[in-house]
This record gives C-alpha cells, structure tokens and sequence, in this order.
C-alpha cells in the first residue's frame, strides 16, 4: 500500500531533439533547451508533454506521451537532455497523477497552443482554455499542485526556466539515449 505522506520525485525533464522547430526556437530564445516533459518515474520510461502527435509531422501536436522508445525521441536519438528532480509530497504527486489520468482520458479535449507558442518567443502571454505547449503545461502541472517555487515561475516560462525552481536538483546531462539510473 503506497502512503501518501512519503516523499517522492517528480522529474521534469528539458530538451533538445535537433528538429528544426527546436533548431529554429534556439535561434530565437538562444537557449540550450526547448522542449520540456514531466515524468513521474525515475528511469523516464514514461513522460508527458504537449508536442508530436507523430514524430514525422511536426504540424500534428496535442496532449503525448513520451519516451526514448518510440516517438520523436526515438527517431531524433541524439536528443540531449537536462532532467531535474524536484521532492513533492505523497499527497501532491498522486493528485498530480490523477490530473495526468484524467487528461489521458480526456485527450482528446486537449490542443497545442501554436499561437502561445509564437507569442512566448516574443514574451507575450496568451492563456488558451485546454491548449497549452510543453513549458505551459508543466509550469500549469506545478502551479496546481503548489510546488515549491513553481509560484515565482513568470506566466510565460520557457523550458529553461524550470532551472530557477530553487528545490529543482539537476540529475542527469547528456543524451536521453545514454541516460540510465545508474
């Protein structure tokens, strides 16, 4: 029986695939990482996002699942990656859980935000009920569950920007394809 009072780890999980729209993203905002995920297991056998429906057609986004097996991590595999650990409470982490079941189970309610996209680059905030892109949903995942430090987050946050999360320890650095618990 799982306690809700046990620490756990969340992992939040920044990018970069070498597509052209995270090529094109660098260009604009300059950073190492532009895409960001959120797992809840340690090995990140199982991230979500907003991203890809397809790992060929980058115009085709929503609510995903993600994994360095299949999908746009497995077909860019030279992905390289910044993940970061963040301890939550029991209690947060399963309700986190339970929002990301409920949004599996609802997926098909759920959009990219392409035009928030856009705007972020250019620091415009564009809030879009159930549409949302990768950095949008992860700060929305921990503003809701009241993480520590996730409140400081800007209303528009780039992945980058979970580094500054002051409890966020980073774990790994390197490529996804090589990252292992070991």
């Amino acid at each position: 029986m799982t306690n809700v009072d046990d620490q756990k780890q969340i992992y939040i999980v920044i990018s970069q695939t070498g597509t052209i729209l995270s090529k094109l993203l660098k260009m604009f905002t300059g950073a190492e990482y532009n895409h960001a995920s959120l797992s809840f297991v340690d090995d990140l056998s199982v991230m979500y996002s907003f991203g890809r429906l397809n790992a060929y057609n980058p115009f085709w986004a929503g609510f995903v699942t993600e994994s360095k097996n299949f999908g746009t991590f497995k077909r860019f595999n030279n992905t390289k990656v910044k993940v970061l650990s963040i301890d939550v409470s029991g209690e947060k982490y399963f309700g986190m859980c339970r929002k990301l079941e409920q949004m599996i189970s609802q997926k098909k309610n759920y959009r990219y935000n392409y035009f928030g996209l856009w705007l972020a680059v250019f620091n415009i905030c564009i809030k879009m009920k159930n549409r949302y892109y990768c950095s949008e949903f992860v700060r929305e995942m921990l503003v809701s569950f009241d993480i520590d430090g996730s409140k400081e987050l800007e209303g528009i946050v780039h992945p980058m920007s979970f580094t500054k999360i002051p409890d966020a320890k980073t774990v790994y650095c390197g490529k996804l394809k090589d990252y292992s618990l070991d």
